[in-house]
């Protein structure tokens, strides 16, 4: 039997904080910002497939397994699991020195 694929969906914020950072990436090298994406992208498709592959979010103020994360080299991914709507939300990306915010 095959696991059918959660559906990707971005935050506008999110979205633009990932854009953000390529940027930034970019002007310190040219390959960094590619490896950087490449690796979030990836990973990424492997949580389609299994969203619980990702450790519950320490950072929400009340604990809640539907919401997960992950960090690729300085980065910190938040995501939403909603398992009726077959879908992921992609909520936060930031650099992992950055000051945590909970939500």
């Amino acid at each position: 039997m095959v696991k059918s694929s959660f559906k990707l969906i971005w935050d506008r914020k999110a979205l633009d904080h990932f854009k953000e950072i390529l940027k930034t990436l970019e002007s310190q090298s040219e390959q960094a910002p590619k490896i950087v994406k490449t690796a979030i992208v990836s990973r990424l498709e492997l949580i389609k497939k299994n969203p619980l592959i990702s450790e519950q979010d320490q950072l929400k103020q009340i604990p809640n397994p539907d919401f997960r994360a992950f960090v690729v080299f300085n980065d910190r991914v938040s995501y939403q699991i909603k398992s009726a709507e077959k879908e992921i939300r992609i909520l936060r990306i930031r650099h992992s020195s950055r000051e945590p915010l909970g939500y």
